[in-house]
């Protein structure tokens, strides 16, 4: 395939020398390194499933409200502990 590729001026110097190091065309040195680049980008993942650990709260009093954690903090410390 045929396309047109613009590279930063280090790149290119580097893949020059590159080229004349191992006498390879240019156009094979491009591809090599490509190739090779293409090896260590990871694939896509789907996300591990999140889950939630529960734990048992053991004997939780009537008339608290676990989901105000101020209200339960001073129940359980008194209103002395700020």
């Amino acid at each position: 395939m045929r396309t047109t590729l613009t590279l930063d001026d280090d790149v290119s110097t580097k893949l020059k020398i590159l080229a004349k190091r191992t006498g390879k065309s240019f156009k094979e040195t491009v591809n090599e390194a490509i190739r090779c680049g293409l090896t260590v980008i990871p694939t896509t993942q789907q996300p591990s499933t999140f889950r939630v650990v529960t734990r048992d709260l053991g004997n939780v009093q009537p008339g608290i409200n676990l989901d105000n954690i101020a209200e339960v903090l001073e129940q359980a410390e008194s209103p002395q502990h700020r």
